[in-house]
């Protein structure tokens, strides 16, 4: 090569750090732009063809490498439509070409970018600093989801949001297993229950457990009927009560002693001593219990206990028979009839037997709201013979009067175990048919429990713990803000409270990031090189509220650029050795 070879080498080395030198001034001068990524240069030595023993370094060439995978800082900010990814993830984007008619004309080529200041314009899209309309999928507001496949420009509406009926509240709560009511008293059997026969309209109806014997005259001599040392037994929910006749003497022990041979003993008056003694002997169940000749025969039943059920079994079959009773003989099964309303005038009455389920507004379809307050009450136990038996109720006329009703049924039964959770198959849904409240027409709404969403465990206070409480509808809204989530969702907020996801922001990325070509405004276009892009509708990897800074460190191009200078100087030594050695050559022929 000799010295126009070193001379060459030289100017191409000149060249290149000069290449560099313009990478690091476009760095520095963008070290604010927002998510710029910055270049940098790499250098690639050019051997001449040589033998091995003559090879010499040769000239360079500088090239441009990009940084598209190195993320710049994270930071918050303000604004909610403002977005930064932190992902190897590009914002797909498009700039607008022109306007026709008054509408915004695109020409449908994607491009890419990392810039996230999106603001919405004039038309309601939202178009970053530099120009370009942010692309995603539109979502269907009805169910949430993504509709379409291709992205298109963003467009929102600050149109009014149509009121939408409620058709499902989602109710989840445990009921306490004994509720403490009002009316409530530990001392009191069943006061936490709920007695038809308390109400207008069912008053009377409630049937207590009855049995029903052979003929008897409540004057006949009472030896005619019993014998001495014979037994009669009652067990009234799981309290046994033995009666032992006697002969004016005391019973085995735990018995109770009934004389047939004092004067007057007489059929009735052995039945009026097994009513007392049952009374006081048979536990809560049987404290109004009734023992007597009703119409000619024997009437056994618990009077105004409307749960229990009761056997009778004898000493020896004859002694039943006598009675016109089998052994065992078991009792009718206590009935109640199912309250379906209950009136105004029971209102006070009501909320002292039932316990308060919360409430929640729903919506009719013209967007009228309505205040629907639940309250449980309890019906049954099994502590009193039956089952853990709820019915839940709503106020379905607050201005109700007198006989008019105020509180309605759901018409559902929940029915539980001693585990606490319901009775198979249990209730995962019901639904409350024409619900209307103080007028307002709501139509059938789906009261949704899912799977075990309603149980029955101890709870010391007494009272329904409310889990979950919701539903699906709302009034009509004007459109107040937007923001971009973290989900990639861009979520409008209007008056009324209600935020709806209008649209899912897609992102892109490449097997090469680096190979993208760089256009004005930091957007990239797809080259060969880089691939097509590859969409992602999760909107994983955007945070909202953010931005991202540029990735130039400026201590880094600083030093960077004090090597160039250095590299750029000693080249022009080169250069200016090389000269004068052709000076001294030409000055050999003077």
């Amino acid at each position: 090569m000799g010295i126009y070879g070193a001379l060459s080498s030289a100017v191409t080395g000149l060249r290149a750090q000069a290449h560099a030198l313009e990478n690091i001034s476009g760095n520095i001068a963008n070290s604010q732009t927002t998510g710029y990524k910055r270049i940098e240069t790499d250098f690639l030595d050019l051997i001449p063809d040589a033998p091995l023993k003559r090879q010499v370094p040769g000239a360079v060439l500088a090239q441009s490498r990009g940084t598209n995978e190195v993320q710049g800082d994270i930071k918050t900010v303000s604004n909610e439509t403002f977005v930064a990814l932190n992902s190897n993830g590009f914002f797909v984007v498009e700039p607008k070409i022109g306007q026709s008619d008054g509408n915004s004309v695109f020409a449908g080529t994607n491009f890419y970018t990392r810039r996230g200041d999106f603001e919405i314009d004039k038309d309601g899209m939202l178009v970053n600093g530099a120009g370009y309309y942010l692309k995603g999928l539109p979502i269907d507001t009805t169910t949430g989801n993504i509709s379409g496949s291709v992205p298109e420009v963003i467009k929102l509406s600050n149109a009014f949001l149509p009121a939408q009926e409620t058709n499902r509240i989602n109710y989840q709560s445990n009921l306490p297993q004994l509720p403490k009511t009002t009316a409530y008293n530990a001392t009191v059997y069943n006061s936490e229950l709920l007695e038809p026969n308390k109400y207008a309209g069912y008053a009377g109806a409630s049937t207590a457990a009855n049995m029903a014997g052979g003929a008897l005259t409540g004057t006949d001599g009472a030896a005619t009927v019993f014998n001495v040392g014979e037994t009669v037994s009652l067990n009234v929910n799981g309290t046994a009560v033995t009666f032992e006749f006697t002969n004016g003497g005391a019973a085995a022990t735990g018995n109770q002693a009934i004389d047939i041979t004092t004067a007057p003993a007489q059929v009735a008056t052995v039945l009026a001593t097994m009513q007392a003694s049952l009374r006081s002997a048979g536990g809560p169940a049987a404290s109004s219990a009734i023992v007597d000749i009703n119409g000619g025969n024997l009437r056994i039943n618990l009077g105004t206990d409307y749960h229990a059920k009761f056997s009778v079994t004898g000493g020896t079959a004859a002694q039943l028979t006598a009675l016109g009773l089998t052994n065992p003989s078991a009792s009718t099964v206590p009935t109640r009839p199912a309250v379906t309303t209950i009136a105004a005038s029971d209102d006070t009455l009501f909320k002292s037997n039932s316990v308060a389920g919360g409430a929640i507004t729903v919506y009719a379809s013209n967007g009228a709201p309505a205040n629907v307050q639940m309250r449980w009450a309890k019906i049954d136990s099994a502590a009193s013979g039956g089952s853990d038996t709820w019915n839940l109720f709503y106020m379905s006329d607050s201005a109700a009067t007198g006989s008019s009703p105020m509180w309605t049924n759901t018409g559902q039964t929940y029915t539980f175990g001693a585990d606490g959770s319901l009775v198979a198959p249990g209730v995962s849904t019901t639904t409350l048919n024409n619900l209307t409240i103080n007028g307002v027409a709501i139509g059938n709404v789906e009261l949704k429990h899912d799977t075990n969403g309603v149980s029955q465990f101890a709870d010391v206070n007494g009272t329904v713990n409310v889990s979950t409480l919701n539903q699906n509808g709302y009034g009509a809204g004007e459109f107040v803000s937007v923001a971009i989530n973290d989900s990639g969702r861009v979520v409008a907020t209007y008056s009324n409270g209600e935020r709806i996801d209008m649209a899912q922001v897609v992102t892109a990325e490449f097997n090469a990031i680096n190979q993208l070509k760089r256009l004005d405004g930091g957007v990239f276009a797809t080259t060969s090189e880089s691939g097509e892009a590859i969409l992602d509708l999760s909107g994983s990897g955007i945070i909202g509220g953010s931005l991202e800074a540029s990735n130039t460190d400026i201590s880094d191009e600083f030093t960077k650029l004090i090597v160039t200078q250095q590299a750029y100087a000693a080249g022009t030594r080169i250069v200016t050795a090389a000269d004068k050695m052709l000076q001294e050559a030409l000055n050999m022929i003077r």
